[in-house]
């Protein structure tokens, strides 16, 4: 038995055509007769194969072969900065890729753990996420917390589906922000012209919440250091919400234009702070994660312009 919890990036998509991409069957056809034979369960109940898929669904599947030999365990270096028997807190380094997905089978952080925590992951999500409670993107650094068993799992999603959580980043937004303090409340939902891009939109869209706090303001670079908490979780929230009132992250290709000034590879966004309540003892847990040192080094070469 299989089972996936669906998270934002697959909600509304057919029951089908998810499991077509995420576990690689053959046809659709034998997805469709799977279905049908009740081999394949949305919270526990008998759908269609055109089920439009929602947040926190979960998926079950039988009698289906594990797909085990497209994950290659790899000996790559973790840093991980808590663990018991219920949850592994990591710091991911900027680069890399939180789980298999096209393009990108091997280096990501699954397969760091499929060497490291094989079989002592959560069986939720499947082969492909084992124990992926939730995600950040690939040039994203920054704090993830893995789940080492199903209860953990299924009670640490509750908390991130009702936002239960404290969440911080903090990135270098371009230009300068004039308020020291500003929440920004626009929805985000598929960007229509391009699938692989999140937008600020009405149309099937979800509330977002982000609180902006600056930190720092730097006037010769027009730059501006930023803290941003997550009040919700959307897909590529922080940076659509930027990119969208007029300052988007430095590196951040995607929602903005090229620019090679400061030679970054990828957007300035660490996730920084990461408090949960642990999925058994229920007790409050934080955890911080310093700035990686691309970072550090180029607020070093920021503060320096400021004092020319």
């Amino acid at each position: 038995m299989k089972k996936y919890i669906i998270d934002e990036i697959n909600v509304s998509k057919r029951l089908d055509v998810f499991l077509s991409e995420v576990d690689k069957l053959k046809t659709r056809s034998y997805i469709k007769k799977l279905i049908v034979d009740g081999k394949i369960l949305v919270n526990d109940k008998k759908v269609k194969s055109g089920y439009s898929l929602k947040l926190n669904d979960i998926v079950s599947i039988e009698d289906i072969d594990e797909v085990t030999s497209d994950i290659i365990a790899q000996d790559i270096k973790l840093d991980i900065l808590y663990e018991d028997d219920d949850i592994i807190i990591v710091n991911k380094p900027k680069g890399m890729v939180v789980h298999p997905a096209n393009g990108n089978y091997t280096g990501t952080m699954v397969n760091a753990l499929m060497y490291s925590h094989k079989g002592k992951l959560s069986s939720i999500n499947g082969v492909i996420r084992p124990g992926i409670v939730h995600r950040i993107d690939k040039d994203t650094s920054g704090i993830l917390v893995v789940a080492k068993n199903d209860k953990a799992h299924k009670n640490l999603s509750k908390d991130f589906k009702v936002h239960n959580l404290k969440r911080e980043y903090i990135a270098l937004a371009k230009g300068i922000l004039k308020e020291d303090d500003l929440d920004i409340n626009l929805p985000i939902g598929r960007n229509t012209k391009d699938r692989k891009k999140m937008a600020v939109t009405n149309k099937n869209s979800k509330q977002a919440i982000t609180h902006i706090k600056v930190l720092k303001r730097y006037y010769n670079s027009n730059l501006t250091l930023i803290k941003a908490t997550l009040e919700t979780g959307r897909t590529h929230q922080i940076r659509v919400h930027l990119s969208y009132i007029g300052h988007p992250l430095l590196g951040d290709e995607k929602y903005s234009k090229k620019d090679n000034k400061f030679k970054v590879n990828g957007q300035m966004l660490h996730a920084m702070t990461l408090g949960i309540y642990h999925p058994t003892s229920k007790e409050y847990l934080e955890f911080k994660a310093d700035l990686p040192e691309e970072f550090k080094d180029l607020l070093n070469i920021l503060d320096k312009k400021e004092n020319l």
